[in-house]
C-alpha cells in the first residue's frame, strides 16, 4: 500500500499526502491560506467543472458548485464529470461526489438552480473569497459579475467565449474591457452601455484570440479545459499573492 493512502484507501494531505508537489511549488503559507479559502463557481461546463477539480487538487478547502443542467450525452466530449454512467445527473452533484473523492478534507456546497434575479442572494456570495462565472446566459452572466463585484472582499474571474475554438495555445487572460475578438465580451459590454449599469470594479477574463471557426455550438475539451485551468490558476496566483504580504 502506498505511503500516500490511508488503510480506507483515501488520499491524505500533509507531508506525503496528495498535496506534497503542490506545496512544492507555493510554499506552506499559500497552501495554509488555500485550505481556508472558499471559491463559488457558477456554470459546470466544459469550462468550470476543470476549473473546480483543478482548485480541488490545488487544496482549496470550500467550494459551492452552482449549475440547474443534467449531463446530457452530448456533454460527454468536453465536460469533466460527464461520462455514459453520470448521464441523466445533476452535473452539482455530480461534481461535488469526484471533489470529495478527490480531498477529504473539501467543503463541497452543490445548487441544482440557475443563478438568476429569484436566486441570487441566497448563494452568499458575499461569504466567497473568490466567484469564478463560468455562465454561458448572457442575463445571469452579467448579473453575476455586477453582484460579485459589488461585494467587498470579493473577487471575480470570467470566461469567456470558448465554443468554436482549436487551439489551446491562443488562450489568454486580460482585463474584460481589453478583452478584444471574443463575440460574449462584445455582447455583454453592449449590455452594460445599453443599461447603464456598469460593473463597479474591473475584472480579469480568460479569453482566445483565435476566431472561432466551425458552426454551431461545437466545443472541444482541449480548449474548455484550458480556460478552466487558466482560471483556477488565477485564482491560486492571487492567494499565493495575498499570502506572501502576511
Amino acid at each position: 500500500m502506498s505511503s500516500e493512502q490511508k488503510t480506507d484507501g483515501a488520499l491524505t494531505a500533509g507531508e506525503e499526502g496528495y498535496l506534497q508537489r503542490a506545496e512544492a511549488v507555493l510554499g506552506a503559507e499559500t497552501m495554509r491560506a488555500l485550505a481556508g479559502t472558499k471559491v463559488a463557481v457558477f456554470g459546470l461546463g466544459g469550462v468550470g467543472g476543470w476549473c473546480a477539480e483543478a482548485l480541488a487538487r490545488t487544496g482549496v478547502g470550500r467550494m459551492l458548485v452552482v449549475d440547474a443542467d443534467r449531463v446530457a450525452p452530448s456533454n460527454v466530449n468536453r465536460q469533466l464529470v460527464a461520462l455514459p454512467g453520470t448521464v441523466g445527473e445533476f452535473k452539482a452533484e455530480a461534481l461535488k461526489r469526484r471533489l470529495e473523492e478527490i480531498s477529504p478534507q473539501i467543503e463541497v456546497e452543490a445548487r441544482c438552480e440557475f443563478y438568476d434575479a429569484e436566486t441570487a442572494a441566497t448563494f452568499g456570495i458575499e461569504e466567497c473569497g473568490f466567484v469564478v462565472d463560468a455562465i454561458d446566459s448572457l442575463e445571469s452572466k452579467a448579473m453575476l459579475i455586477r453582484h460579485a463585484l459589488s461585494a467587498p472582499g470579493v473577487t471575480l474571474f470570467s470566461s469567456m467565449g470558448a465554443a468554436r475554438r482549436r487551439d489551446p495555445l491562443r488562450v489568454r487572460k486580460t482585463e474584460f474591457w481589453k478583452v478584444q475578438g471574443d463575440g460574449l465580451a462584445r455582447a455583454l459590454r453592449a449590455k452594460f452601455r445599453k443599461t447603464g449599469d456598469f460593473p463597479p470594479r474591473r475584472f480579469q477574463c480568460v479569453y482566445s484570440d483565435e476566431p472561432p471557426g466551425g458552426c454551431g455550438k461545437g466545443s472541444l475539451v482541449q480548449v474548455t479545459a484550458v480556460f478552466g485551468f487558466a482560471l483556477a490558476g488565477l485564482i491560486v496566483d492571487a492567494v499565493a499573492s495575498r499570502a506572501d504580504k502576511w
